[in-house]
């Protein structure tokens, strides 16, 4: 199944790298992956950062034991999307009132961030790949970055009204999906032992216990993007169930999606198993809409020219937002 804003991208992304264009440092596309060579995979993927933070934002994946996606290593796939989200944040992460301000562009009602104290080393006002202390969904044991659910940004804010506030975010680039329902994995093969199955048994309870998540009709949760957003949703309700057990403590959570607005793949697809498309989908499952929102990386970037960071938003214009 072929994204046409996915194309549009790649090839967009190989005439800078075939230009020499300075937003990817002399890196050359030609790596292997998924067992071949790629011309959009950089063969150092060093140069897939923005190199004022490449050192640290590295750095601060091993201190902390994140895994990277797809391997030991950062990937240089110049469209991954969890390297777009750490070029994005990462360079504001320890800057308070460029975090709140950016903060102030999801919700006005925001007075505040604090520091997130779960990172061993380098604590900052975002954190990356975020886990749980304990385990709520039925996963095993929380690993940042694989085999449970996380969250690929976490703000940790002050609400006006005082409460402090999870704001989980979910980053997405050129991702689009199929109609896979995750509820029937392999279970035509093994009805009794399939993925399906297990999924099924982990998650069911909780939906059906959900305050945010309706659970009278339990089949959309299944099909991606809205499998990943209904774990998060869970994982976020569940900390704040549980601050009490939890080293940060939350009463409230804001679900961040960051999506950018020309991924008509993602957005405007008329899914399986609703027929319309990804926010009215997620929307008619949802019981308080304000919890969730969706943003592009424009417009939630939009703040930081303002904070004195004109060389990262002309990196991130040239390299992701086309020209915006």
């Amino acid at each position: 199944m072929k994204s046409l804003y996915q194309e549009f991208e790649r090839e967009r992304g190989l005439k800078l790298l075939k230009g020499m264009s300075p937003l990817y440092y002399g890196g050359t596309g030609g790596n292997h992956f998924m067992g071949s060579e790629r011309d959009f995979v950089l063969k150092d993927y060093k140069k897939n950062f923005y190199q004022p933070i490449m050192l640290e934002a590295i750095a601060y994946f091993k201190n902390n034991g994140i895994s990277w996606w797809g391997g030991k290593n950062p990937t240089g796939h110049i469209l991954s999307s969890q390297i777009a989200c750490i070029n994005h944040l990462y360079p504001i992460r320890n800057d308070k009132e460029a975090v709140l301000g950016l903060l102030r562009i999801i919700s006005p009602d925001f007075v505040d961030v604090l520091q997130i104290s779960t990172d061993k080393q380098d604590m900052g006002y975002i954190q990356f790949e975020s886990v749980s202390d304990y385990d709520y969904l039925n996963e095993g044991q929380s690993t940042r970055g694989s085999n449970c659910t996380s969250v690929d940004a976490l703000i940790y804010a002050v609400h006006k009204n005082g409460s402090n506030w999870l704001i989980p975010i979910e980053w997405k680039y050129t991702e689009h999906y199929s109609n896979m329902n995750k509820a029937d994995e392999g279970c035509k093969k093994d009805p009794q032992n399939c993925k399906g199955k297990v999924r099924r048994s982990r998650y069911t309870d909780l939906i059906n216990g959900s305050d945010q998540l309706k659970g009278n009709d339990h089949y959309c949760y299944y099909f991606e993007p809205f499998y990943q957003l209904m774990r998060q949703t869970l994982w976020a309700e569940q900390m704040v169930r549980n601050k009490t057990n939890e080293t940060i403590k939350a009463d409230d959570y804001l679900h961040v999606h960051v999506i950018p607005s020309e991924n008509k793949d993602l957005l405007t697809k008329k899914y399986k198993c609703s027929n319309l498309g990804m926010e009215e989908t997620w929307r008619e499952h949802l019981v308080a809409q304000k919890k969730y929102k969706i943003i592009s990386p424009y417009d939630l970037l939009s703040s930081i020219v303002d904070e004195g960071y004109d060389d990262l938003f002309t990196y991130l214009n040239g390299r992701y937002w086309n020209g915006s």
